[in-house]
């Protein structure tokens, strides 16, 4: 079409022409009869215009000199139009926003249906949902942030042991009992703390079957004085673990902001607050009902089994999962709080007449609990055709309930442990033996890359709240 205008043109000299077009700054000669392929699209319905008002209609700008048509379009997305008109189909490549391509084709006048089979499950679903796609960057760029602040103020806290009395000493210390695996002893002291922790749970447990009972004078039978030993002594190495930890500790004012320590503080108070109140109730028998306190605080030594999360990887993963999966928690709980209504209410109005265990529509509540939950006791079951199709019904419900949210869970599981491990090698690649040498090695420039990608990120979310704000930035492009 070069040399004469588009009015001038017949339609029997289409096919023979090509037209010119400048997307951004990216030009392009196009042949006519690759455009007529698809007349319904804006470079197809451009062939047929006879006029420059109706030029001027479908595209931005129009040179009749250079018989040049002008679209103030971004040029980076347009290969993927041309790739369209040779071949009938659109490919979406992944680091595309799907919302700027979206747009992008539908101002070409593209459907669609056209892209590819290969791309549109995930195109689709990347549209759809948003902010799921987002969820490994995310989580990569909190694990850089996260871990790189984690190594510096465990560094922060190694460095205020110098110019103490004994510093170096009592770094080496401080090293060996907070942080499990960084040396030889380290891994001794972590095994014997294992070892004392589970010796203690086991002997709680073979205390309260009778064969290891021992009846005393009366014949009412008493705990036996080896479990008692092992109890002591537990607690002797208990205490000695956390004043250890206090006396080595570079600050004694946070040391107790750190849960692990509080749950070392829990693990002994019950002992004590025990020793106290059996003290008080022999000097003063008409206090004999504090003596029930010390039995229900006496149940409180199970907690001792969260002692292992400072020795186990996995343990912390799962306390820094639930502290970070609330939402998904929560939504997990509002789900099967609306079906146990749901199924119980249907229950009760179905069983309560010949059913004497679903009478009351708490009773109800505990059937749809068990039942959701996949636990199944069989302590209250439906006994009418209408009912078992109910409690069908509520267990493939409560599968779906629970498995929906999981997923989510997992994933941040999974991203947690291997940010912990990362964390955990580069600790123990750390050296202290003649004090402080030289930070750790960091990559400061992904650092300072995810932060700014961090605000970016909050300024795109914001900029998106705002429909006003978004269209007139799509104006200006």
């Amino acid at each position: 079409m070069t040399g004469q205008s588009l009015s001038d043109l017949s339609e029997a000299n289409f096919e023979d022409s090509e037209i010119s077009v400048n997307v951004g700054g990216f030009k392009k000669k196009l042949r006519s009869h690759t455009l007529l392929r698809f007349p319904e699209t804006r470079l197809g319905r451009l062939l047929h215009c006879r006029s420059k008002e109706s030029i001027l209609e479908l595209c931005d700008d129009y040179d009749d000199a250079q018989n040049e048509f002008y679209f103030d379009r971004n040029p980076e997305l347009f290969p993927y139009v041309l790739h369209f008109y040779n071949t009938g189909k659109l490919h979406v490549m992944g680091e595309l926003c799907v919302f700027s391509f979206s747009q992008e084709i539908e101002y070409w006048g593209i459907n669609e249906f056209f892209i590819d089979s290969c791309c549109s499950y995930s195109y689709h679903g990347r549209k759809m949902e948003p902010d799921q796609e987002k969820w490994d960057e995310q989580s990569d760029q909190e694990s850089t942030t996260s871990s790189f602040d984690e190594i510096l103020a465990f560094y922060n806290d190694a460095s205020k042991f110098d110019g103490q009395p004994l510093g170096n000493l009592r770094r080496q210390l401080w090293l060996a009992l907070d942080n499990p695996g960084y040396s030889i002893l380290s891994r001794v002291f972590s095994i014997l703390s294992i070892m004392v922790v589970l010796g203690s749970i086991v002997t709680m447990c073979l205390n309260s079957l009778p064969d290891f009972l021992i009846p005393d004078s009366q014949g009412n039978p008493e705990e036996d004085p080896r479990f008692e030993i092992v109890e002591h002594f537990g607690i002797a190495w208990f205490t000695f673990e956390l004043v250890a930890r206090f006396a080595v500790a570079p600050e004694f004012f946070k040391f107790f902001k750190n849960a692990l320590n509080l749950i070392d503080l829990m693990s002994i108070i019950p002992f004590y607050i025990t020793l106290v109140v059996n003290l008080v109730v022999e000097s003063s028998p008409t206090l004999a009902n504090l003596g029930r306190v010390a039995q229900v605080l006496r149940l409180m030594r199970i907690f001792r089994i969260l002692k292992l999360a400072r020795h186990s990887t996995g343990l912390r993963s799962l306390g820094a999962t639930l502290k970070y999966s609330y939402k998904e928690v929560g939504l997990l709980l509002l789900y099967l709080s609306v079906g146990i209504s749901i199924f119980s209410v249907v229950a009760y109005t179905i069983e309560k007449e010949e059913n004497e265990g679903l009478a009351t529509i708490p009773a109800c509540w505990w059937w749809a609990t068990v039942s959701m939950t996949t636990v199944g006791y069989g302590d209250v079951v439906p006994g009418t055709t209408a009912g078992k199709l109910t409690a069908s019904a509520c267990i493939l419900a409560g599968i779906l309930v629970v498995v929906l949210p999981i997923t989510l869970i997992f994933n941040k599981f999974s991203h947690f442990y291997r940010r912990q491990k990362q964390l955990e090698s580069a600790m123990r690649s750390c050296d202290f033996g003649d004090g402080m040498k030289e930070v750790p090695s960091v990559n400061l420039r992904d650092y300072y890359a995810h932060k700014v990608k961090s605000l970016m990120a909050s300024l795109t979310n914001m900029s998106r709240s705002s429909p006003s704000e978004l269209s007139l930035n799509d104006s200006l492009h």
